[in-house]
């Protein structure tokens, strides 16, 4: 089935995609197109869009993500920048999404598989299992809670495995957290 070509017409129906922030500098000489009962602006281009919105992830049917410039910064209202490729598309049946976990910043995120980042063999998932899936790992990344029941050395390494597991294999918290006891970590 060939790879569905997205444009001005169509990138709002049921996408997914990885905006890049930019300045503001990058829209100054553009016209708006459209502009949203949310208040969110569009500018279209032949290759692309910018967005310029205070509210980014869920977006009526879509699911939209920003890649900041920086990761201080006060203003809600961000503008990003996404090629026409770079849109994807979502429904909530298919397993179309796959989970990475970050040791460095603590955080978890997901990605469609045709992005073309995929990771050897992931283990895919719909909608609502990736979105359980990362609230999970966010759960467990913000109450330790959970480790003062388990015999570990560190933390770091105990936190690791779990969210490791979490988005690679398709056990449960309690298979994985009985793992992480039997090899005392």
């Amino acid at each position: 089935m060939p790879k569905k070509i997205y444009n001005r017409t169509n990138f709002h129906r049921h996408t997914f995609c990885v905006f890049q922030e930019v300045s503001a500098d990058e829209i100054q000489q553009l016209v708006m197109h459209y502009k949203s009962k949310s208040g969110s602006e569009y500018y279209f281009t032949e290759a692309g869009v910018y967005r310029k919105s205070n509210h980014w992830g869920r977006a009526a049917n879509c699911k939209w993500r920003l890649t900041p410039l920086t990761s201080s910064s006060v203003n809600r209202t961000k503008i990003g920048y996404a090629n026409w490729t770079s849109f994807f598309p979502d429904n909530d049946f298919e397993k179309l999404y796959f989970v990475q976990y970050d040791a460095a910043s603590k955080t978890a995120n997901y990605f469609h598989k045709d992005q073309g980042i995929l990771q050897e063999q992931p283990v895919l998932r719909t909608a609502a299992e990736t979105t359980k899936t990362i609230k999970l790992i966010r759960g467990l990344v913000n109450d330790f809670a959970w480790m003062d029941y388990m015999p570990h050395q560190h933390k770091d390494q105990l936190l690791r495995f779990v969210c490791d597991q979490l988005c690679n294999t398709t056990k449960s918290i309690f298979q994985i957290k009985a793992e992480a006891m039997q090899h005392n970590l």
